[in-house]
C-alpha cells in the first residue's frame, strides 16, 4: 500500500512561505470577514500581473461565470455557446440561468474550440431564429485557444464573450495574457490550479462597469439604503479577505510557478519523445505561450503494442502516481447530452487516449524521473 506521502500527485497546492504575513495581518486587524485590504491588494496583484483594466475577487471561478453571464444579459431559454472539452464548471453555470448550452468541438492544434464549428454553429442557431447570447471559450489545460479567430466571429456577429481562463493564468497568445481578449475572463484559484487561495476565483474586464456589477451581485444585491433593500437577486459570491491573503502571497511567485510548470512539460517532451505511439499537446506557434498548467499526452495503442492510455493510469496509481484522463466532452456527459452540439469527434478522440502527467510545480527531480522511467517500463511491455 502506497503511503499518502509518498504519492506524486497530478497538481498539488504550493505555497510560498509569504501568505502567514498576509493571514496575520488580516487577524491582526480584525479583517475576517468577506471584504478587506487583502482582497483589494490580490485584485491590483491581478490587475497588474494580465494588464486588464478592472477586476474582481470572487468565491469560485464558476461563481465568475455564472455572474459574466447575468452581467452580459443570459435569461431563461438563451442559447450560449460553449466548449464542450472542458471541465463542467464551464457548462454548469449556463443551466443555473436555465439557458440552454450549445457545444462546441475542438481543434487539433489547441485542443479547444474550433473557431470554423463556432461559425457554423452560430449560422445555424441564427437559422433557427435563436441567435446565441454569449460564447463561453475555454483555455484548456493552460494551452490558449485560437482566441484571435475566435474574437473576430464573435464581432461578426455582435456576440459577448466569456473567456475561461481558469487553468491559464500565466498563459498568453500574441504576447496578450489569457482572459484579457474577451468581454469578461474567468480565473480559477482551485486548490489544484498554478496558484490558490485554497478555493476562490476572479473576473477581470476591460469594463469596470461589469467588475462593479459582481461586487453588487456577488454581496447579495444589497441597494444603496440605510436598510437593508434588495431590488433584484444577489449571491454570496465575494472572496474572503483571508483566503485573498492567501493569493497575495501566492502572486509573488506566479511567474516561479509557471517557469517550473513549463519545465515539468518539456522535461517529459524531452525523456519521453521519439516512443512511437505517444504524442504531447505543444504550442502550435509562436504566437502562444503556455502555463502547462498540466502536461498532457495521447496513447495511440495501435502504436504501443495494443497499451492503452487506461493501462497506464491504472499502473501508475497502483505505483502511486496520480495521472488523470482528459476531460470527458460535454456533449458526451449524460447531464448534457440532450443539448444542441456542434463536433466532428476531436475532443471524443482526445478523451479517448489522452492522459495528464503529473505536474505539480513541487514536484522533485526524483519524481519526475519515477513517471518517466515507469511510463517507459509500462510501453516496454
Amino acid at each position: 500500500m502506497i503511503n499518502e506521502k509518498e504519492r506524486i500527485w497530478l497538481s498539488s497546492p504550493h505555497m510560498s512561505g509569504n501568505e502567514m504575513k498576509y493571514i496575520k495581518e488580516a487577524f491582526d486587524k480584525n479583517h475576517v470577514f468577506p471584504l478587506g485590504p487583502n482582497v483589494t491588494g490580490l485584485e491590483d496583484d491581478l490587475k497588474a500581473f494580465t494588464g486588464a483594466s478592472a477586476c474582481t475577487c470572487l468565491a469560485s471561478g464558476t461563481s465568475a461565470i455564472h455572474l459574466a453571464l447575468i452581467i452580459l444579459g443570459v435569461e431563461q431559454g438563451d442559447e450560449v455557446i460553449c466548449s464542450s472539452f472542458t471541465f463542467s464548471a464551464s457548462a454548469n453555470p449556463i443551466v443555473y440561468q436555465k439557458a440552454i448550452p450549445v457545444f462546441v468541438d475542438s481543434e487539433p492544434g489547441t485542443w479547444n474550440m474550433s473557431p470554423e464549428l463556432l461559425e457554423a454553429a452560430i449560422l445555424k442557431r441564427i437559422e433557427k431564429g435563436k441567435k446565441p447570447k454569449a460564447i463561453v471559450a475555454v483555455h484548456l489545460y493552460g494551452m490558449p485557444a485560437q482566441i484571435g479567430q475566435i474574437m473576430d466571429i464573435a464581432r461578426k456577429f455582435e456576440i459577448p464573450v466569456i473567456e475561461d481562463a481558469a487553468e491559464a493564468l500565466g498563459s498568453k497568445f500574441e504576447g496578450k495574457a489569457c482572459g484579457t481578449f474577451g468581454d469578461i475572463g474567468i480565473l480559477s484559484f482551485n486548490g489544484n490550479k498554478i496558484i490558490t487561495t485554497s478555493g476562490g476565483g476572479a473576473m477581470i474586464s476591460e469594463n469596470p462597469e461589469y467588475c462593479r456589477k459582481a461586487v453588487f451581485l456577488s454581496t447579495q444585491a444589497r441597494d444603496n439604503a440605510p436598510h437593508y433593500q434588495h431590488s433584484q437577486i444577489g449571491y454570496n459570491y465575494r472572496m474572503s479577505n483571508i483566503s485573498a491573503g492567501i493569493g497575495r502571497g501566492q502572486m509573488e511567485v506566479l511567474l516561479q510557478r509557471v517557469e517550473k510548470r513549463r519545465e515539468n512539460h518539456f522535461f517529459y517532451v524531452d525523456n519521453l519523445s521519439g516512443i512511437d505511439g505517444l504524442t504531447f499537446l505543444t504550442e502550435p506557434s509562436d504566437d502562444f505561450y503556455s502555463n502547462y498548467w498540466l502536461t498532457t499526452i495521447l496513447v495511440d495503442p495501435k502504436k504501443t503494442g495494443g497499451i492503452t492510455r487506461e493501462d497506464i493510469r491504472i499502473e501508475f496509481d497502483s505505483l502511486g502516481i496520480e495521472s488523470r484522463p482528459l476531460w470527458k466532452p460535454m456533449h458526451l456527459q449524460p447531464i448534457f447530452e440532450k443539448y444542441p452540439s456542434f463536433v466532428d469527434g476531436t475532443s471524443e478522440h482526445l478523451f479517448e487516449i489522452g492522459l495528464c502527467l503529473p505536474s505539480s510545480s513541487n514536484i522533485s527531480d526524483e519524481e519526475r524521473w519515477k513517471v518517466v522511467n515507469e511510463l517507459k517500463r509500462i510501453l516496454d511491455k
